[in-house]
């Protein structure tokens, strides 16, 4: 008797500390951060963590493909540097090459690239028609081909006409924007301009949950069709930028008079 009730006891035991060791509502299994910056040294972005995209994108002024209206600078305070614990991305109205505005897109490629995990950003995004803030990531290598074979992940995306939505999308051979398959959703945001809100993805072999404030808004799951599908098993990086204008971005103009215009953004950490 005494065998059978220390047995129940212990089952029981067991029971609770399972539930215990489980994730509770809203809270991440992924616990171990393998990557960050929290930007606590003013200056230019920490060169070992972040690089650029440059200048218009490609030869023919096609503005990186979406005849977007920024050239990209690099190594330019003006346009991306570190101030009161904030990484400020800013995209300005002035004339620069050939362009007539100037903005920044960093990127972690070969510095901070990875498969799965949850990417987590938290930021304040800038305010206007023509303003298109992205915090996204692409893959490192491009195993499967260009784009969109090898896959995209929209973490965050806004456009200004939209002041108070942010879209979480995926792009593949199968599902992408020049098809109109690509897998999107939006969730609403008040304050997106005024106030800080926390950007993530959970991203494992199976599916990538989109996530606002932990709250769970969208997830894309692995239809198990192949590459065309799911191109999401090699190592990404992440991308933060301010395009201006562009096929989504300007498809209501650009309002000169709000420049200059900011993204700010408090930490990028990556969890495993």
């Amino acid at each position: 008797m005494r065998i059978i009730q220390w047995k129940a006891a212990m089952a029981l035991a067991l029971v609770v500390m399972s539930l215990f060791s489980l994730p509770a509502a809203g809270q991440s299994a992924y616990k171990k951060l393998v990557w960050s910056d929290e930007f606590s040294k003013a200056g230019l972005p920490d060169s070992t963590k972040w690089g650029y995209d440059k200048g218009r994108g490609c030869p023919q002024n096609c503005g990186w493909g979406n005849h977007e209206l920024q050239y990209y600078t690099w190594n330019r305070s003006e346009n991306a540097r570190v101030e009161n614990g904030n990484l400020i991305i800013e995209a300005r109205k002035e004339k620069f090459e050939d362009c007539n505005y100037t903005s920044a897109r960093l990127v972690t490629r070969n510095k901070g690239d990875w498969k799965y995990g949850r990417m987590e950003i938290r930021a304040k995004l800038p305010a206007g028609t023509g303003m298109w803030p992205a915090i996204w990531m692409l893959p490192t290598q491009w195993k499967y081909g260009g784009w969109p074979t090898s896959g995209e992940i929209d973490i965050m995306e806004n456009v200004g006409y939209w002041p108070d939505t942010v879209i979480g999308t995926v792009h593949t051979d199968a599902y992408n924007g020049m098809k109109g398959t690509q897998k999107t959703k939006g969730v609403q945001r008040k304050d997106i301009s005024s106030a800080f809100h926390v950007y993530a993805i959970e991203w494992n072999a199976d599916s990538i949950a989109f996530f606002v404030d932990n709250e769970k808004y969208h997830v894309f799951a692995n239809d198990k069709s192949g590459v065309a599908g799911w191109p999401f098993d090699q190592d990404f990086h992440l991308l933060l930028n301010i395009a201006v204008g562009g096929d989504w971005g300007g498809k209501f103009g650009v309002n000169d008079a709000i420049f200059p215009q900011q993204m700010q953004v408090d930490y990028v950490r990556v969890y495993q």
